[in-house]
């Protein structure tokens, strides 16, 4: 006999052979009566005889019998040794039971069996039939594991109209226990990609007290709804193949690059020493709190450097695409060889936003696991004011949460700014790291030229005057950032040496870009004049638009007495490593060779040359390079020569590229100011959205600009309610999983469609972190090999074999891998076998009824209907391009006679959007 008990609405799921539990006298009555019931009937065959049995009295009652052998056989096989279906076929042939050896004192059961019926059901959505393409099937084989399949294999589409029953997994042993667990594992090493199966909630039963000590009875599933409760498969090797099959059919695009190809560079790392890193900052920060830290680091005798390596030198330099594992693999020896820093900053600005976007990991995650390998060295972050490290404004809650949970998660030093020196956001953003238990850096951003009579606008009295109201506000060290390199060593001298005067107990570290080759100037002169600490990166990651040489201000105060305690013969050690790895993003270098003086020009902070120049490109302006730097320059004059640092830099960036997509320049932009259709970072500036300026708005500027749009009169983000984090957390929650943790939530705080891209990301590509740099950039070649190590002692291997052909009716192609020696093939869109490009009119420029596309895009909302009336200054769509939306609004009053695109178009500079009337 064999117990069907566990059903699903009377469908068996798990058969057991024999029963567990059931009396000797009553297996031999239910024996008997299933004998009689058939002779009774006359019945000449193998047949199937059901009972049901109440355990509470051991009563039983016949339900039917079954002319024939059912799916279930396999236990009663297994267990007794008999062939059920050629027996039962001998036997309607003609052959008598003797004759083929059976006698019912022969049949002697042999431990126990257990059958599990894989289907594609997927019971997260109440075990609704899965269809598709099975892309891996490979089922766990091994002593005491039957299979029994039907026509499953690599490359089958499992379809609508069939039974949903993949195969049949028996598990035998000599003791029940034995089987459950051969078949767990059984079901645990079976791998099965494309479509949902019910294994997870199989191997929920096969743990269950009640089915373990057979007790599970027909309402044990509907008894136990946690039988529902488990995580999906990982998946991790098959994702991964999507990721690496994308890149072979759409090419490199899908990471973001646009540089040379990759050259194949192995980095070379130095062996970290065996002993424990140096005691350093970090551990005075611990024991004495920000105010011990601020104490020793202005009782230092020598300067102190601050290495932006992992953070501002690839922002700077390589669009902020430096990964994870590339930084991991030196941290070791980092905390031995930078144990006497300052700090190593390394989170915040742009690269939690990238993280998410481009590099698909996840930034929380970077700072737990940096920590964990350097856990001497403070760290430090760049934090936007009020803005966090977002570009917008956010509920004051939301920058407090943001803080605390940064601190949380192993954050030191909050770099704090506004992108327009305005006191009110700066505040915002001290008071949230205060409350946090951070150190709290308060910056000043410089602009402008202190040593230059002629410019007036910011003077060293704005300077002085800046840094008493943050002391006012009770800030543990003082930075003056340089975001562009504008410091020159006059004036370096004479900033300091007043901060050094009037504020003695203050540490004071200062912050330059290398763009214009003077920035180990500056930062010595810094050093003489008081400074405390300066940033610096390490030697292959510095200069042009990154930090100064750290080689360099090392070796220049080495053996004097502002000696930095950086070993130069240590420090080459990283210098070799990080000049073999920058070969591995040759992709995103901005091609500049040199630095270059015209930063006294433009302006342009270092960490935004790169990325803009990027973004420029991905906007059809690569060629347009040396206008946009100098639209820049005239782009700054329009917004009223500003403070510019994220956000307000790209604000500036915005309006540089926007002049030269139209063929703009200064004149032509306030000729044309009532009418144009700005970039929405520059009407929303102007709105007074990101703070005000020093100085004002200037006008009539802004009034052409925002026209009727509200303005603030404060600081924007005091207007803004506060989260409601629990619910938001809820949400997320309901969406991805109660694994959601709160530092998911504070990344949907600051960016919550980027967020919710990212997590899709992981859903569909995997862990994209654990592949090799080169991989992750560029497209396998046919035949190349792979490794890689998913987790300690877990490695795959994964080679290209071929690529298939274009399957018109769907646009796809068949990627085949070599996946550890067995093929794995995934189906992947082919992008550019879609429909054929559209060819849109143009607006007429001399018509200001035509109203073109101000730069390229894509739709991303039409407001207007055709036939509508609109007002001048009437939004009519949004546009979207690399972060940038920009809204087209009616340049006059009209009615909408032609509308030619929808929401999801792309677009072209120039192209009609609407003919107004």
């Amino acid at each position: 006999e064999r117990d069907c008990s566990v059903q699903r609405r009377h469908q068996k799921i798990v058969e057991v052979a024999p029963s567990i539990g059931l009396p000797e006298s009553l297996r031999e009555s239910l024996y008997a009566d299933a004998i009689r019931i058939t002779k009774g009937a006359g019945y000449f065959c193998a047949g199937t005889v059901e009972f049901l049995v109440d355990p509470k009295t051991w009563n039983y009652y016949f339900l039917e019998v079954n002319p024939r052998i059912q799916v279930e056989h396999t236990v009663t096989e297994v267990i007794t040794g008999v062939d059920l279906v050629q027996s039962q076929i001998r036997i309607a042939a003609g052959q008598k039971l003797h004759e083929i050896g059976l006698s019912q004192e022969d049949v002697a059961m042999r431990g126990f069996a257990i059958q599990a019926r894989v289907t594609t059901e997927d019971p997260a959505e109440d075990f609704r039939p899965d269809t598709g393409r099975i892309q891996v099937w490979r089922p766990a084989e091994g002593f005491g594991i039957r299979l029994d399949g039907g026509n499953a294999y690599p490359g089958a589409r499992v379809l609508a109209h069939y039974d949903s029953m993949l195969m049949k997994v028996t598990a035998s042993a000599l003791s029940f226990n034995q089987a459950a667990d051969k078949l767990t594992r059984a079901l645990l090493e079976t791998r099965i990609r494309g479509v949902k199966t019910n294994i997870p909630f199989i191997l929920n039963v096969l743990k269950h007290p009640d089915f373990v000590s057979g007790h599970a009875t027909t309402s044990f599933i509907g008894d136990n709804p946690q039988l529902l409760d488990f995580t999906d498969a990982r998946d991790r090797g098959q994702k991964l193949l999507n990721y690496l099959g994308d890149l072979v059919v759409n090419g490199r695009t899908a990471a973001g690059a646009s540089g040379p190809v990759t050259p194949r560079v192995t980095p070379l790392i130095a062996a970290s020493p065996t002993t424990l890193q140096p005691r350093g900052l970090k551990q005075v920060l611990t024991e004495e709190g920000p105010e011990g830290f601020a104490k020793a680091v202005r009782q230092s005798q020598g300067l102190l450097l601050t290495d932006t390596t992992w953070r501002d030198a690839h922002q700077s330099l390589l669009a902020t695409r430096v990964r994870t594992r590339d930084i991991l693999a030196i941290a070791p020896l980092t905390s031995h060889v930078l144990g006497k820093c300052y700090s190593l900053e390394n989170w915040g600005g742009a690269t939690f936003d990238v993280c998410l976007r481009f590099l698909r990991e996840c930034p929380w995650e970077r700072l737990q696991q940096m920590r964990e390998d350097v856990p001497n060295v403070p760290f430090q972050m760049l934090l936007r004011g009020a803005n966090g490290v977002g570009y917008t404004n956010y509920p004051d809650n939301a920058v407090f949460k943001f803080c605390d949970v940064a601190v949380k998660n192993g954050m030191d030093v909050f770099r704090v700014f506004d992108s327009l020196n305005y006191m009110d956001n700066l505040k915002l953003g001290v008071d949230a790291v205060g409350a946090a238990g951070g150190v709290v850096e308060a910056a000043i951003s410089y602009t402008g030229d202190i040593s230059d009579p002629s410019k007036a606008k910011y003077t060293l009295d704005y300077y002085l005057d800046l840094a008493r109201q943050l002391v006012e506000c009770h800030i543990h060290v003082l930075c003056i950032k340089d975001m562009a390199g504008l410091l020159k060593p006059a004036a370096a001298t004479t900033l300091i040496s007043a901060l050094r005067k009037e504020f003695p107990n203050l540490p004071i570290h200062v912050h330059t870009h290398d763009t214009a080759g003077t920035g180990v100037a500056s930062m010595l002169a810094c050093s003489a004049a008081g400074a405390d600490a300066v940033d610096c990166a390490v030697d292959s990651m510095s200069g042009m638009t990154s930090q100064p040489s750290m080689g360099s201000l090392v070796a220049a105060l080495q053996n004097g007495e502002r000696d930095t305690g950086v070993e130069l013969q240590e420090l080459s050690k990283l210098i070799e490593y990080w000049e073999t790895v920058r070969f591995s993003y040759a992709a995103f270098e901005s091609g500049q060779k040199s630095g270059s003086s015209e930063v006294y020009d433009h302006e342009m902070p270092g960490g935004q040359y790169t990325n803009l120049q990027f973004q420029s490109t991905s906007l059809g302006l690569a060629d347009q390079w040396s206008q946009v730097k100098r639209n820049y320059a005239a782009a700054n004059r329009l917004l009223g020569d500003i403070v510019k640092v994220t956000p307000s830099s790209k604000v500036v960036g915005d309006l540089a590229q926007f002049m030269a997509a139209n063929g703009l320049d200064e004149e032509g932009v306030r000729a044309q100011a009532e009418t144009l259709s700005f970039p929405s970072s520059v009407v929303e500036y102007f709105q007074g959205a990101i703070g005000i300026p020093h100085g004002g708005f200037p006008q009539p500027m802004q009034a052409q600009v925002v026209k009727e749009l509200p303005v603030f009169a404060g600081r924007p983000g005091a207007e803004l309610p506060p989260l409601d984090l629990d619910a938001s957390m809820a949400a997320l929650k309901a969406k991805y999983g109660d694994s959601t943790s709160e530092t998911d939530l504070m990344s949907w705080v600051m960016y919550p469609k980027v967020f919710e891209q990212f997590k899709a990301d992981v859903h569909h590509f995997g862990d994209v972190s654990k592949l090799p740099t080169r991989a992750y950039i560029e497209p396998l070649e046919l035949g190349e090999e792979i490794s890689v190590e998913l987790e300690r002692g877990k490695t795959i291997g994964i080679s290209l074999e071929a690529i298939g052909m274009l399957n018109e009716k769907d646009a796809t192609r068949e990627v085949f891998f070599n996946f550890n020696g067995m093929p794995r093939s995934v189906l992947i869109s082919d992008k550019t076998a879609k429909a054929t490009k559209v060819q849109r009119p143009k607006a007429d420029g001399g018509d200001v009824n035509s109203v073109g596309a101000p730069m390229p895009g894509v739709v991303v909302e039409t407001k207007v209907a055709l036939g509508e009336n609109v007002a001048a200054g009437t939004p009519m769509l949004i546009l979207s391009a690399m972060k940038m939306e920009t809204v087209v609004a009616a340049p006059v009053a009209g009615r909408v006679a032609q509308l030619t695109v929808a929401s999801g178009d792309d677009v072209q500079a120039g192209d009609l959007l609407v003919e107004l009337q």
